[in-house]
């Protein structure tokens, strides 16, 4: 494990993180979900997936759950993170491509320091939260027609962050450059009714959708 540092609005601080190595090429960071941290099993599963196909990986957590706090803080802080984090993975493998990855939250504060001005090669969400469960009225889309790189929905059927699907669909439209692949009957930690599979096996079902992604 080692830590990166990350310069708030508020002051400098420290997260925790976990850096592969891989020989392919490419780099993909991982941001874990609101409710969870970089350990959690399907991150883990996820992220040690990618780098049995050769990818360098980081995996990150957000200050909030470096300061022991389970509600994210202000989107400034997580976008702060992200920018800190892609230094750091250039500057250990600077002819890498860089990809950002992460689990719905994660995945949308990458969006947002994107949309900023971020530079990466691509995005790819793990459940992209479009909007908070039986809220459409609320969309979390303002910035997606900004991003101009690759954009990657991996979103499972009945994922209740997306519904009604036609809304989802209207803001992947939007975008420039953004395409979907769907996992059928998936919730929106990519659960499916009737099969029990641990959660770090579901993130492993996912890396080669993500790893095809960057080889577009």
């Amino acid at each position: 494990m080692t830590t990166i540092q990350v310069d708030l609005p508020t002051g400098p601080t420290v997260v925790s993180a976990d850096w592969f190595s891989g020989g392919n090429g490419v780099t993909v960071l991982v941001a874990h979900g609101a409710g969870t941290g970089k350990d959690h099993p399907f991150l883990t599963g996820f992220t040690e997936a990618l780098g049995g196909l050769g990818f360098s990986t980081l995996r990150f957590n957000f200050p909030y759950v470096e300061q022991g706090r389970k509600m994210p803080g202000p989107a400034a802080h997580a976008m702060s993170t992200w920018r800190a984090a892609v230094a750091f993975a250039r500057a250990q493998e600077p002819g890498n491509s860089v990809w950002a990855t992460g689990k719905s939250y994660g995945g949308r504060m990458a969006s947002m320091a994107v949309a900023d001005g971020l530079v990466v090669d691509g995005l790819a969400y793990l459940g992209y939260p479009l909007h908070p469960p039986g809220r459409p009225e609320k969309p979390r889309v303002e910035h997606l027609p900004a991003i101009a790189v690759p954009q990657l929905f991996v979103e499972g059927t009945n994922d209740p962050f997306i519904q009604p699907i036609s809304q989802f669909e209207e803001a992947v439209a939007s975008c420039q450059d953004a395409r979907v692949v769907w996992i059928e009957g998936g919730g929106h930690t990519f659960e499916v009714k009737g099969q029990k599979r641990p959660a770090s096996e579901i993130g492993a079902s996912l890396a080669p959708i993500v790893a095809e992604f960057t080889r577009r």
